[in-house]
Formats: C-alpha cells, structure tokens, sequence
C-alpha cells in the first residue's frame, strides 16, 4: 500500500493567476462574471448583486482565465494574520461550485487541474485552520495589507496521499458539505419564517390592531401597551472571553471568534481554534452555555462598522465552546427572550445604532455601554 509523501506541491501542479480587468469595462449584467477577491468567501465563490462582469468578444484569449465547477481559487492580497477576522485574511481558499460563466481576476489565482492530484482534496487540505494560517502567515506586505504569490503556494510542503486515497477523501468531505449546505438552507427557511412573523407582531404590530399607537424612545410610532426600556434595565449577563498570549491552540477546548457569529445556528467547523484546558478552566467567563445572543464586538475597515449576530442550541457546535475576545455573550437568563433578543437585534434601529456607535472608534467596534444602551421591548411588564 502506497504511503503518504511529503511533497512540494509546486512540483505537483501549476497556478494561474488571474487576468487585469479595467474597471471601465464592468458591467452589471454581463456574459462573464469576474471573481475578484471579495468573491472569495467562507470558502466559496460567491456572487453579490455588485458583483462585475463582462463581455469578451473572443473568448479564446481569455481560455486560460476562465473558472470551471471544482477549481480551487486562492486570494494572494488581503489582511496580515494580525487582523482579527480571518474571512478577509489573505491566502484564504475557496473552491467554484457554480456552473455560471467567470473568469478569473488579478491578485486571485487557480490551481491548474492535474493527473497527479484531486482538486477537491487541496481544497479541504487549506481550509485545514493549521494548513491555512501557515500560509497567510507567510505573506509579505503592510500592516494593513498582505500579499502572497503563487512561489509561496507553490513552496508549500503538503503531505499527499495516492490519488485513489485523496478522491476518496474529497468525495466523503464533499458529501458532507452538500449535507450542510442543505441543512443550512433549511435553517435559513426556518430563520426567514421566524423573521416573517416578527416583523407582523413587532414592526408591522398588526395583531395590535386599531390600538392607538404613541411615540417610543426610538421616536417610531408602537402600540400604546408596548413599554421600551433599556437593556441596562434588564437583569442580564454581557461579557467577552479570551484567549491566551500567543493565539490559539492546535487543539483543546474549542474557541468560538468573530468569523462565526454571522448567522442563527450556523458554524463553519473548518476553522477552529482551541485554548487549552488548563486555560478554558481558568477563563471563569465567555463559555457558551446554548441560547445566548453572541454579538460581533470589533473589526473591519476603519469608519465602517458591520453588525452581525448569531445563536447557537445546546450542545452545538460543541458540549463546551468559549467565546475569544472579539465575541460578546449576552444572556437574559430566559432562553424565551433570549430568542426574542436576536430577532429584534436583527431590526434596522439596532443594527444602524451599533454600526453608528462602531463605526466611531479608531478600530472598529462596540463596547458594553453601546450594548446597555439599546431600548427594546419590556415583554415582561407588557400590558
């Protein structure tokens, strides 16, 4: 039985960079999509409604540009690993899964396909935390921008098992993603039709009926029975959590960052992190119980501040999990209005209040007071 070899993978396949697009030549509605580095995201590429594209007169000179269903694509520019958010670190993979016509633009790059290994298998094998944070660690640049080149891909020492063995591999991995991309269609389903009925009790108040609406403290219009206070009035826990000098463990008690606070039960397992026992047991604080609201406290470009929230069930993703120090935890100690919590923390005036109050800072982000100073329904004391 063949074994695994430690191999250059620059000496197993060739890269192709991408083609310099002028900004002149984008359109909206275009024949070729272009993949651009914002393109490359959670380990797919993704398509925005600001997405560019183009119209090529002959295709033929762009052949070597164009993106086909499992090509692996890396972004060579990007953030240095000093930034907090590894979504926008620089080195990140992300493999097409579309069957729409793109092409590839500058500063990303493919690997060519190859008889001496899958492509699927390389993909999983960088969205290995450990294998991923080596690379963008080896990027060269600014403390605000980072840039790798397809020699520095190309040095990477993989260990690489027989062709045979890492089609097995991807197809067992591959299948499991499709399980996951499907569940999470579900959840989001789910989140849409909670979000629904919201919006028809809280925003829309219409089983409120003819009730004589007076103005909130937020100066919107709400039913007369409905009483806003503030999160501060509420008897509630918000803290953060840590990790130790150094950053993350190889492996541990797993660390929940900002990279996973994007959405109602949803977690990306293929970048986790760890701190050790010893360091977890110490923590006394940020450990996720199942039902708190977890908040994206700080990050992002300077003036900019996007908020984002998520919630995850008992037990998920992990029987013990803590929160890093760019997550905060609030919990009212009722799982019922924690669950109100976040649907209405996903409503514009919460969202426009902590994106104004985060976008002020030097470094992006909010504090404990701009959390505490939310108003938000007294469910508890309605009438």
């Amino acid at each position: 039985m063949e074994e695994w070899k430690e191999v250059r993978l620059g000496d197993y396949c060739d890269f192709q960079n991408g083609y310099a697009f002028k900004s002149s030549e984008f359109k909206t509605n275009g024949e070729y999509k272009i993949v651009k580095i914002k393109e490359l995201k959670d380990g797919l590429v993704k398509f925005f409604d600001d997405s560019a594209s183009v119209d090529v007169q002959d295709i033929k000179e762009f052949e070597k540009y164009k993106i086909y269903r499992n090509d692996v694509l890396f972004a060579l520019t990007g953030d240095p690993v000093s930034k907090p958010n590894p979504l926008s670190w620089v080195g990140r993979v992300s493999i097409y899964r579309s069957d729409e016509n793109a092409l590839l633009n500058q500063r990303t790059c493919k690997i060519k396909e190859s008889e001496k290994f899958d492509n699927q298998f390389l993909y999983y094998y960088f969205r290995q935390w450990d294998n991923f944070y080596a690379l963008a660690s080896k990027a060269t640049g600014s403390a605000s921008q980072a840039n790798i080149s397809t020699n520095t891909i190309a040095d990477t020492i993989i260990k690489l098992p027989p062709l045979p063995t890492q089609q097995k591999i991807a197809a067992i991995l591959s299948s499991l993603d499709d399980k996951i991309e499907l569940n999470n269609k579900i959840n989001t389903n789910l989140e849409q039709q909670a979000q629904t009925l919201f919006k028809n009790w809280f925003v829309d108040f219409e089983p409120f009926g003819t009730e004589e609406r007076i103005e909130s403290p937020i100066g919107t219009m709400i039913p007369r029975s409905l009483r806003m206070i503030q999160v501060t009035d509420i008897p509630h826990l918000l803290e953060t959590g840590k990790r130790p000098k150094g950053g993350a463990a190889a492996e541990g008690v797993p660390s929940i960052g900002a990279e996973n606070v994007k959405q109602l039960g949803v977690f990306d397992f293929s970048s986790n992190k760890f701190i050790p026992r010893e360091y977890a047991d110490s923590l006394g604080k940020g450990k996720i119980n199942g039902y708190e609201l977890l908040l994206y406290k700080d990050g992002g470009k300077p003036g900019t501040f996007i908020p984002h929230f998520s919630m995850f069930g008992e037990g998920f993703p992990y029987d013990e999990c803590y929160i890093n120090e760019h997550v905060f935890k609030l919990d009212f100690y009722d799982k019922g209005l924690n669950e109100f919590a976040y649907f209405y923390f996903n409503t514009e005036y919460v969202k426009n209040w902590l994106a104004n109050n985060g976008g002020k800072a030097a470094i992006p982000g909010i504090n404990q007071n701009d959390v505490n100073a939310i108003w938000i329904y007294d469910l508890e004391n309605h009438k």
